[in-house]
């Protein structure tokens, strides 16, 4: 009996919170919101009515419509502080919830969005997907949507997901990410003409909405930014040939250097998979070409192989802005307290999510969309690891 109490007591304290809806509980009441109200009711008694409360009932209550009551709860009319506050009072004195599964029928809709997208290499920690998850979470949730996480299947396996999804009605649109070249979930989506926009692109043939990051934009001005420095010997450490993004990015690089008529060399191109190990082994390796080659800066495709070059820059001895400097892309919150701190590019993770998912809600309400592909600029963010660069302290040769 002791441990159940225990349990009991831990869980009345449980705090639930959502943008458009949220729940605190204690031992002794609950309180919650529906629309802008904020209803607290008392768990020590029992509910005045056994029956489900309808919105008629809260109407009768109070003397309004019942389609008053609807559009005061979903916040889409304004009415007297009295009205409202007679709308309150029945809400709560009756404990009405909205029925939700009710609607959706009435509605023919789930009020479900789809999500699934590709795991981090080694489980590896993702900030970017966790920032986009609270986006589109928080975003779909002011619309009264859901998110529907499902697993992701490499292979055609994952195409029989979104096909049996569609199918059963589970959901009545899909936020794709993680695309390359040949993506087969975006002909898919298009031939059942299914609601859908992309973090992302892909193919310029396949023609849907999609809001991106310019990794080209932002790669081109971390460039630059070296170049300013003095660097001329710049490498790139990118991701491979199949990435649609890690091309977009190192055309960035590319057109920078071409802009100041360096030729780039073979050996200042390396690519790879986004972790910390390929970072650190194609430093080591760029570090050793001869000096007449070796570069004098790094720019990387993403933070976690940018923490790997600057431990490897540091691990023979250089440091890194001074002798190398190193920029990253991701704006990761654990490179900021690095030693010394990482230059990167921040992505807007927060507003595309929410853009993605206001998008889609108009495409599901069958509503034009003003932009149908939208680019948002990452943001250059200067530290340490860029500056202070000294022209002759790659020279020596490094161990």
């Amino acid at each position: 009996m002791t441990n159940k109490k225990k349990t009991i007591d831990k869980m009345g304290k449980i705090l639930f919170n959502r943008s458009e809806r949220s729940c605190e509980r204690s031992t002794n009441n609950v309180s919650f919101v529906i629309g802008s109200f904020s209803i607290t009711q008392s768990l020590s008694r029992k509910p005045t009515m056994a029956k489900y409360t309808t919105l008629k009932d809260v109407a009768k209550l109070a003397g309004v419509s019942y389609q008053t009551v609807s559009k005061v709860l979903r916040g889409q009319i304004q009415v007297s502080p009295e009205t409202k506050t007679r709308i309150e009072s029945a809400v709560q004195q009756l404990g009405y919830r909205p029925n939700i599964s009710a609607r959706s029928l009435r509605m023919q809709e789930s009020r479900l969005i789809g999500y699934s997208w590709h795991p981090s290499y080694n489980n590896s920690a993702n900030p970017v997907l966790e920032q986009f998850l609270q986006s589109i979470i928080r975003t779909a949730e002011h619309y009264d949507y859901h998110i529907l996480l499902f697993p992701f299947h490499l292979g055609n396996d994952i195409l029989s997901v979104y096909q049996d999804l569609i199918i059963t009605n589970r959901v009545d649109g899909f936020i794709l990410s993680d695309l390359d070249y040949d993506d087969q979930r975006i002909p898919l989506l298009q031939e059942y003409d299914f609601p859908f926009v992309a973090f992302g692109r892909s193919n310029p043939e396949y023609n849907f909405p999609y809001v991106d990051v310019d990794g080209r934009a932002g790669i081109l001005e971390a460039t630059r930014h070296l170049l300013e420095q003095g660097h001329r010997k710049i490498a790139m450490l990118a991701w491979p040939p199949r990435s649609r993004s890690g091309k977009a990015r190192l055309n960035g690089y590319q057109q920078a250097m071409q802009e100041v008529g360096i030729q780039i060399e073979a050996e200042w191109i390396l690519r790879g998979e986004g972790t910390y190990r390929f970072g650190y082994n194609a430093t080591t390796q760029l570090l050793h070409l001869p000096p007449t080659k070796r570069p004098t800066a790094i720019v990387n495709v993403m933070d976690e192989i940018a923490v790997g070059a600057l431990r490897a820059v540091q691990a023979h001895n250089l440091t890194p802005g001074r002798d190398i400097a190193i920029t990253g892309f991701d704006d990761s919150p654990a490179t900021r307290y690095l030693k010394p701190g990482l230059t990167s590019l921040r992505q807007p993770v927060e507003k595309v999510g929410k853009q993605v998912v206001t998008m889609l809600i108009k495409l599901q309400h069958k509503e034009e969309l003003e932009e149908k592909h939208v680019l948002i600029k990452p943001e250059l963010i200067i530290r340490e690891s860029s500056l202070g660069f000294k022209s002759n302290s790659t020279q020596k040769e490094t161990t």
